[in-house]
């Protein structure tokens, strides 16, 4: 059995594990709307372009996306406009929540891919507690914007990806959820990037039980989600009382049976040209001019990463390959009190080295987007007359140890997936 997954190993005995609970799922009933697929969305920090945004919001006049990235000049109104829609779908009936609590087994299948995995609502720990590991550091800005959508909609409107490695008996939550997956799904959709997605609802109370005696085992790697991570806690402590405001939405996967890609997120430097990126990096880095396609370019990132830190810099019609960086520039820019593993990392080198010494880059959203999708940071750039960084992945081993040592690396370092499909089932707080 394969073992590598990059969740953590159990908790130790003196410490408590995963608590998942069942809730009432809120989903769309799909008479109300032209199909499953059409009113479902990427993670709100994937939709990153116009054009995307506009594309789902065209495809149903009921896609989630109008909830999670609501489209307003401020904030405020934003968020409040989230909250009117939302209620307006539940007394139309496009929104209705299911009749009992559940835990919700969801499949995901496409690409060479399939991944099962249990849907609920997670009880919240800090991350001294070692149940849940955050592994990225967060953008202030982010978690206080979505605290304020969660806060003004009451309601959970995509869960987090989560990963764990289960029993090599395939007990417990594994077990039920093969067995769930025998019977016919809630639902059954499948989405423009030709995954299929299934949903079963998990009602039986002995079978609630055993996934929560499994995974009370357990504990968690944050694969995908720290910024929504930091937000449930932050609302936790505006709400003291126990209550829903305690548990947040979540996807478990276990990682021993279905193990998740790695991708790297890349950099869109708005304001700084390539030509002054390239002039500022003489001398400390060795910089070619690469030929040929995306593809090919990517491939001579891999060959460099393999070796050292190395870089894909796009945005002019070209590729430019930077790599071995000068040592010295290295020890003088990076921390030192910080494992090797942490001060060699390709994102620790890019926002300690290039952009805070090299490029004066600010660590502003207005200077820097973060991009999942390699081509569009590079038409990004090329049509803001910017930057794009384009990142190699990290080995998701390296995640795991520094995880476990409870060392957060760079924001938006790794990208895990298949992420889960945002609007299959949400979480409505008002119904705990």
């Amino acid at each position: 059995m394969n073992t590598s997954g990059h969740a953590a190993t159990d908790v130790r005995d003196d410490t408590a594990g995963l608590r998942l609970v069942p809730f009432r799922g809120l989903r769309y009933v799909p008479e109300r709307v032209g199909s499953l697929a059409a009113v479902t969305s990427p993670p709100y920090d994937v939709v990153v372009r116009p054009d995307g945004l506009l594309h789902l919001e065209s495809a149903d006049p009921h896609n989630i996306v109008r909830l999670i990235l609501p489209q307003a000049i401020t904030a405020g109104t934003r968020h409040r406009k989230a909250a009117v829609t939302l209620d307006r779908w539940l007394a139309d009936g496009v929104l209705a929540p299911d009749p009992v609590p559940a835990l919700y087994v969801y499949e995901q299948r496409g690409d060479g891919i399939l991944q099962r995995g249990i849907i609920g609502a997670l009880e919240l720990s800090a991350p001294e507690a070692g149940v849940v590991l955050p592994h990225e550091d967060v953008m202030p800005h982010v978690v206080e914007d979505r605290a304020a959508l969660m806060r003004t909609t009451a309601a959970n409107l995509e869960p987090l990806l989560l990963t764990y490695v289960g029993e090599e008996d395939g007990g417990g939550a594994d077990a039920v959820i093969e067995r769930a997956t025998e019977r016919e799904p809630l639902l059954s959709t499948t989405t423009e990037d030709g995954f299929c997605h299934r949903l079963w609802a998990v009602t039986d109370p002995a079978e609630q039980a055993a996934v929560a005696a499994d995974l009370g085992r357990h504990q968690a790697l944050i694969a995908d989600g720290h910024h929504r991570w930091a937000t449930y806690l932050r609302l936790r402590e505006e709400h003291v009382a126990p209550g829903p405001w305690n548990y947040g939405l979540v996807l478990l996967v276990d990682t021993a049976r279905h193990p998740l890609r790695v991708r790297a997120i890349h950099r869109l430097l708005n304001r700084l040209p390539v030509a002054d990126a390239l002039a500022a990096v003489e001398g400390s880095f060795r910089v070619r001019r690469l030929g040929g396609s995306l593809p090919e370019a990517l491939e001579a990132l891999a060959s460099a990463a393999a070796d050292g830190n190395a870089f894909l810099l796009a945005g002019d019609g070209a590729f430019h390959l930077l790599d071995r960086p000068d040592p010295a520039l290295l020890d003088r820019t990076i921390r030192a009190d910080r494992p090797e593993a942490w001060r060699t990392l390709d994102a620790t080198v890019l926002h300690s080295t290039l952009l805070e010494h090299v490029w004066h880059v600010p660590d502003a959203p207005e200077d820097i987007a973060y991009i999942h999708d390699t081509e569009a940071a590079v038409d990004q750039a090329e049509r803001r007359g910017g930057t794009a960084v384009l990142m190699h992945p990290v080995r998701e081993e390296v995640v795991r140890d520094l995880a476990r040592q409870g060392v957060t690396m760079p924001r938006k370092s790794t990208s895990f997936g298949p992420k889960p499909a945002t609007g299959l089932v949400l979480r409505s707080l008002a119904l705990d």
